[in-house]
C-alpha cells in the first residue's frame, strides 16, 4: 500500500514524534524539511551551497530553492512507495510545486493530517519544553505568537486540501500511543 502523507499542526502538537511512529508503522520515510536542509547544507550539495548562503544571512530561503531540495529528495527510491511530509509545503506556491513534482511521476497526495490541539495546552506544553531545554526566549508572549503566525500561514494549505477532501483533523493530545492509532485509523 502506497502512502503519501502530508502531516501539518501547530508547533508543539507532537509532529516530529508522530512523523516517526508514522513512519515506522507505514513503511515510508519521514521527510521534514529541516532534515533536508541540514542534510544538503552538510553534504555541500549545490542547493545546500545556495540555501545556507541565505540562511546565514538571516533570509528565508526562496521557493524554488526548497522546492528543488523537496523534488530531490522525493525521487530517492526510499520515497518511490510513499513518504510522510513534515514542513512542506507550506505555501499555495509549494502546494502547487508539490503537485507538479508529483504528477510527473503520475502520483498525487493522499492524506493530509493536521494534528490539532488546544491552544491553551500547547502553550502549557511548550513553556515546559522551553524550561527543560533551556529557551529562555520562550515566553508566553513569544509562543502565542508563534501559533498566530503557525495559524495565518496554514489556513490557505488547509482550505486548499479541504476542498480537495483530502483533510483528516486528528486530536493531538494526549497519550503518543492513541494519537498515532487515531492517526493511522483516519487514514486506512
Amino acid at each position: 500500500m502506497s502512502s503519501r502523507i502530508i502531516l501539518i499542526g501547530p508547533p508543539g502538537a507532537g509532529k516530529g514524534t508522530q512523523a516517526a511512529r508514522l513512519s515506522e508503522a507505514l513503511g515510508v520515510p519521514a521527510i521534514s524539511t529541516g532534515d533536508i536542509f541540514r542534510a544538503n547544507v552538510k553534504g555541500e550539495t549545490e542547493l545546500g551551497k545556495l540555501a545556507k548562503r541565505y540562511m546565514d544571512a538571516g533570509e528565508y530561503v526562496p521557493d524554488e530553492v526548497t522546492n528543488s531540495m523537496v523534488a530531490d529528495r522525493l525521487a530517492q527510491d526510499d520515497a518511490a512507495e510513499g513518504f510522510l511530509l513534515d514542513g512542506y509545503p507550506r505555501t499555495s506556491a509549494q502546494v502547487d510545486e508539490l503537485d507538479r513534482i508529483l504528477a510527473a511521476e503520475d502520483k498525487a497526495i493522499e492524506h493530509v493530517v493536521e494534528l490539532t490541539a488546544d491552544t491553551d495546552e500547547v502553550v502549557a506544553r511548550l513553556l515546559a519544553r522551553a524550561q527543560t531545554e533551556g529557551r529562555s526566549d520562550d515566553s508566553e508572549d513569544v509562543i502565542r505568537h508563534r501559533l498566530d503566525v503557525y495559524e495565518e500561514q496554514t489556513q490557505p494549505l488547509t482550505d486548499i486540501y479541504r476542498s480537495r477532501g483530502l483533510l483528516r483533523q486528528v486530536d493531538g493530545l494526549g497519550e503518543v500511543e492513541d494519537i498515532t492509532e487515531r492517526i493511522l485509523s483516519t487514514i486506512r
